[in-house]
């Protein structure tokens, strides 16, 4: 039994270590450990807390994904509901679906009993106020919803370091069943209804009891074009170590191109229950618990430059 995380995932790794101790599956397992992060008000990347979008709304993502029968669920700019990554659990196991987005995850969420609350911080909020307030007036920023060129003030915004922001949860369980659970509030600032990679399956998660599992945090555009979360478990398909799969995952992006090329981090397992870890972030690091340790182990991940580019050259 094991659980890997990434680092802010700290402070739920031990529940979903003590869960599974207890006979309980990897999915209940990422799915709690989620939960403590998604209501950690110091974590601005994930659930109450989160930065907002450009509009000062905080939308969540967030996807779960059984190793066991690769199914999934996912749901996208969720506003309103604190635990994403439960609405997620709902959609893979009530519906037909893998992914819900908007007010059509919202309407799902209330069905299965969840209860709306303000997902904006005080500290969030004056964060992205004062954001805002380099580029727009005082006077302006209550009716930012209604200017007609929103886009341009999304490009003003715009930081590589915000870029990245997200908690990734990877279980595997007594019986060898593997879970992979993703949460996130997104880019800070970002155009309304923007989805990164967290809740496409294959891009930002993925979990095969056969092979193994990956997750990913960082600029979600990237993981998307390149599929990267799926592309480390087909690696290892085909037969490639864990830390060859990594490596050419990494490598993959490395070779998109594009004007906007940022951060990315890997968090990934393969079916014995190795734990790794890759970046393009210098000391960039995760972490990890199996049943036989008494606290989590933080560990660098393998770094691996990729080239950078931010804006139109």
């Amino acid at each position: 039994m094991i659980v890997v995380a990434s680092r802010n995932g700290m402070v739920g790794i031990r529940q979903a270590i003590k869960i599974l101790k207890h006979g309980g599956s990897a999915i209940d397992a990422v799915e709690a450990a989620i939960h403590m992060v998604e209501e950690n008000p110091d974590d601005n990347s994930v659930g109450y807390g989160g930065l907002p979008n450009i509009l000062g709304e905080v939308e969540l993502d967030a996807s779960i994904m059984d190793g066991k029968g690769l199914t999934a669920g996912a749901v996208g700019a969720v506003k309103g509901y604190l635990h994403p990554i439960s609405i997620a659990r709902k959609v893979m196991e009530e519906l037909p679906h893998v992914l819900l987005v908007g007010e059509g995850a919202e309407r799902f969420a209330a069905e299965m009993g969840f209860k709306k609350t303000n997902l904006l911080s005080d500290a969030s909020k004056e964060v992205w106020k004062n954001k805002l307030l380099e580029y727009v007036p005082e006077s302006q920023i209550d009716k930012i919803k209604d200017l007609p060129d929103l886009k341009k003030y999304v490009f003003q915004t715009m930081n590589p370091e915000k870029v990245k922001g997200t908690v990734n949860f990877i279980a595997q369980d007594g019986d060898g069943n593997i879970c992979t659970g993703v949460s996130t509030s997104g880019w800070f600032a970002k155009y309304p209804g923007r989805l990164g990679d967290s809740p496409v399956i294959g891009a930002g998660n993925y979990a095969d009891n056969r092979f193994g599992a990956a997750a990913c945090t960082g600029m979600g555009e990237m993981a998307i074009r390149a599929s990267t979360a799926h592309s480390v478990v087909l690696y290892m398909k085909m037969g490639l170590s864990l830390e060859e799969a990594g490596r050419q995952a990494m490598q993959d992006l490395n070779d998109l191109g594009g004007d906007y090329l940022e951060s990315m981090n890997i968090i990934a397992l393969d079916k014995d229950g190795t734990p790794a870890g890759f970046t393009n972030n210098e000391g960039s690091s995760y972490v990890y618990i199996t049943e036989a340790m008494v606290d989590p182990l933080e560990k660098k991940r393998t770094y691996l430059p990729t080239r950078r580019v931010w804006g139109k050259q």
